[in-house]
């Protein structure tokens, strides 16, 4: 491969792995907007009495008797901090694992071979 074609080759597999990163966004968002909100709807009574007596066992309490407000919360708390995880390590690290780049590299040229008709073809190889 020429340096040209490898410079290309990285700056694609930057600009997929920028995409995978703002779709890992955009999913923590509407997990937000929606199951969030629910489950912050189903528990608004118990944030009264919370604001009263804020105890473990008021939390817990109003937690174990909201099942499904609690588990719409604790999927929103999981799904962020799974990303913000996922964020930390790529920034520890400073950049892409080998295995990583290899697995996007291989996108990228499934991405190619498809050619335009691909839904991710404009993002990825634009000029």
């Amino acid at each position: 491969m020429s340096n040209l074609e490898t410079d290309d080759l990285k700056r694609s597999v930057q600009r997929l792995y920028q995409i995978t990163i703002y779709g890992r966004w955009v999913v923590v968002v509407s997990c937000w907007l929606t199951l969030g909100s629910f489950g912050i709807w189903g528990l608004r009574e118990e944030f009264s009495l919370w604001q009263e007596y804020l105890t473990f066992a008021a939390v817990r309490y109003g937690l174990a008797f909201n099942l499904v407000p609690s588990f719409c919360l604790a999927f929103c708390l999981g799904i962020t901090a799974a990303v913000l995880l996922r964020q930390s390590i790529y920034f520890i690290r400073g950049g892409l694992s080998a295995p990583e780049r290899r697995s996007l590299e291989k996108q990228v040229q499934k991405i190619s071979a498809t050619g335009p008709t691909h839904p991710l073809w404009k993002w990825v190889f634009r000029s």
